[in-house]
């Protein structure tokens, strides 16, 4: 019999069928039977369980209810894991009132045992593991949710920031007004007498503006960061001081300083040069105030005209040294320009030999990084008239072009396709999460993406009327945060086994992508989720994405934390084994005590020469017939000693023991300091 017609072949094809026939039966058995025990399983939401406030209120939004929607998997049916064992689950106690406002590396006590030189003292300044709190950061007492935008831009509620002495201070600028239970925000300032809307159309006449964000130190009397952010205004905590601020080379279009106070001249030029890092090629810097058009203002700055011109002079020494043109002065500004590229100010140097040109610096390495006194050299360039680092598009169409910092190869492993693939992975992210969330109705302005990549969660966010503090982690595989600010979009640098440079009750909606995947091994998950839970407003959300495992253990934590959450699905499907954690953050607020002692949180002590503040935490014991007393330690000028102690009897209006606004002003060698008790909550606030 010829080959091709063996039965020995014919006889092998056949056994071959019959088991293929039987494998495709039996899996498709498997996959029928996985499906109904899944479906059979699969619990009814427990009604008993839906979120509610502690005033027992119903659900407040879509995110709360998606919790307890069908978006939520039963894992027992998928993985051999109990999510319903509350066995071992810690139960976390609130912190003490005091720590309403708490901002762990920039607690203005511990910043005072550090050097005052250059204002080191006022950087970033940790806890140790043994002074990390364990607790859950209260919101004050009768905490309401802010404001909605664009309203939260013009008012505030009094009880969420409960410091009326900016209203008094700043009065006759038409900054800020008390109106009952509520801030009123007219938009006046020191420097824009006629609102602030004037003064940026001012600069818009003169350069183009695109969008800004704000940084400052740890408030001491003003509370003017924490207003930004209430307000629903990008901002964060930080300074200019010894070391670079947490940005990247090349970040910004524009900088802004309006009575900044800091001193530009000085340290060689330091924090000048180190403004021109972080500036665009071709980038504006902007100076309003002292020493600006000195000789109108000098008489109310209390200064001489020689110190205010010698002020001046320094610092156009200090721009012409590294390079930037003075565009304009008029008025009250006075704004340069930095060059599109570093050709002219190489050949410059023979002229100019300080500063020279960084030789070996990462430019963009911000972190716990020290200023230099070199200039951040820019990318090379063929032509005069070329944009050192590539142009960018005008926005918006800026949000979703490639970045040149991807376009050019400077970032490894990462090109167009990615960049391209990460955009359409976030839209397709978000168009689910509208699903789980209330994206499209209010109720989100403040966001933070804890672990931004490309910036594509921002990006597919645009067409909301929301902001991105997007994080980059310092020591993530790739430095991103560049292209991030090529984009259009604003972040920071961010280690998250510390605490970030904001204000508590800062974010709305915080956004952690695999973050627990890169820090699992290298700090403490308990204490970035407090953290996380010090930044969160009342009610705010947490969309989590990560293994099943970690955010199994990351649920089994937050449930001790006052938070409801669930687990869902991945966008994908089933299948995927990344999952999506979301979780709201309940409503609780501190409590006033009302038994008589108040622990009183003295946020400042004002040196009545250099306005630094100098003070830690006090008591003080309201005696039944109203009395309080009060210590107050003083230094320098205070006394014609060199320091003393004074004691102060303060009585109430009225003899009742606990009254809510009770004011007394208090004379103090012709200061007069101005002590409030609000709804007995015991806040003292002092100017």
């Amino acid at each position: 019999m010829g080959k091709d017609g063996s039965p020995k072949q014919y006889y092998q094809f056949d056994p071959k069928r019959n088991r293929l026939s039987w494998i495709l039966g039996v899996s498709g058995l498997c996959i029928l039977s996985y499906i109904m025990g899944a479906w059979k399983n699969t619990p009814a939401p427990n009604q008993s369980e839906v979120y509610t406030k502690v005033d027992c209120k119903p659900p407040s939004d879509m995110a709360s209810s998606a919790i307890q929607s069908g978006f939520a998997l039963d894992f027992q049916s998928h993985h051999q894991i109990d999510l319903n064992n509350s066995e071992g689950v810690q139960e976390f106690q609130p912190c003490d009132l005091k720590f309403s406002e708490y901002t762990p590396c920039q607690d203005p006590v511990r910043g005072r045992k550090f050097d005052r030189n250059m204002l080191k003292y006022r950087e970033r300044h940790c806890p140790s593991k043994e002074e990390q709190l364990y607790c859950l950061i209260p919101a004050p007492p009768n905490y309401k949710a802010p404001f909605k935008w664009p309203q939260s831009r013009d008012y505030a509620w009094y009880d969420n920031i409960p410091h009326k002495e900016l209203s008094i201070e700043k009065a006759i600028q038409n900054w800020i007004q008390v109106e009952g239970d509520r801030f009123r925000f007219p938009g006046g300032g020191t420097m824009f007498p006629r609102g602030a809307d004037a003064y940026i159309d001012d600069i818009n006449e003169l350069i183009p503006l695109t969008n800004a964000m704000s940084f400052a130190p740890r408030d001491t009397h003003e509370a003017q960061v924490q207003f930004a952010l209430e307000r629903g205004v990008p901002a964060m905590i930080g300074i200019m001081a010894s070391q670079r601020i947490p940005y990247p080379a090349r970040a910004f279009d524009m900088a802004h300083c309006s009575r900044c106070l800091i001193p530009w001249h000085k340290f060689d030029g330091m924090y000048l040069i180190e403004v021109d890092r972080v500036l665009r090629p071709g980038g504006y810097w902007i100076l309003s105030g002292p020493p600006i058009r000195w000789k109108k203002y000098w008489r109310g700055w209390e200064r001489t005209q020689e110190d205010l011109k010698q002020e001046q002079d320094a610092i156009e020494d200090v721009a012409t040294r590294i390079c930037w043109k003075k565009v304009v002065e008029k008025d009250d500004l006075s704004i340069w320009q930095k060059p599109k590229n570093h050709m002219e100010c190489i050949q410059n140097r023979q002229t100019f030999k300080t500063p020279h040109i960084c030789q070996s610096d990462n430019p963009d390495m911000a972190w716990y990084q020290n200023m230099e006194k070199c200039i951040t050299p820019l990318p090379e360039v063929t032509s005069a008239d070329s944009v050192a680092g590539g142009a960018l598009e005008k926005w918006p169409k800026r949000a979703f072009a490639v970045p040149p910092r991807i376009s050019s190869g400077s970032i490894p492993s990462i090109d167009v396709e990615k960049f391209q693939k990460d955009n359409e992975i976030w839209r397709e992210r978000i168009a689910y999460y509208k699903h789980l969330i209330p994206l499209a109705q209010g109720r989100y302005r403040n966001i933070i993406d804890m672990n931004s990549y490309l910036g594509g969660f921002a990006a597919a966010l645009t067409k909301f009327p929301v902001w991105v503090m997007n994080v980059v982690p310092p020591n993530s595989d790739h430095d991103t945060l560049g292209a991030i600010y090529e984009r259009g979009f604003i972040g920071t640098y961010h280690d998250w086994c510390e605490a970030f440079s904001t204000y508590p009750r800062t974010y709305d909606l915080i956004h952690a992508s695999n973050v627990f995947s890169i820090y699992q091994d290298r700090c403490n998950v308990t204490h970035i989720l407090l953290e996380m839970d010090r930044i969160l407003r009342p009610e705010g959300t947490v969309i989590f994405r990560d293994t099943v495992e970690l955010l199994v253990k990351v649920k089994s934590i937050t449930d001790g934390m006052r938070w409801k959450s669930n687990i869902m699905d991945h966008e994908s499907g089933p299948f995927n084994p990344e999952k999506i954690l979301v979780a709201v953050k309940t409503y609780w607020t501190g409590e006033a005590k009302g038994d008589g002692l108040c622990s009183w949180t003295w946020i400042d002590h004002r040196d009545f020469i250099s306005g630094n503040l100098d003070f830690g935490d006090k008591s003080i014991r309201t005696a039944h017939f109203g009395i309080a007393r009060i210590e107050v330690q003083t230094k320098g000028i205070m006394t014609p000693e060199t320091g003393s102690v004074s004691s102060h009897w303060l009585s109430h209006a009225t003899p009742e023991p606990r009254l809510p606004n009770c004011r007394q002003s208090l004379g103090m060698i012709g200061r007069t300091f101005l002590f409030t008790t609000a709804n007995a909550a015991c806040t003292a606030v002092m100017f």
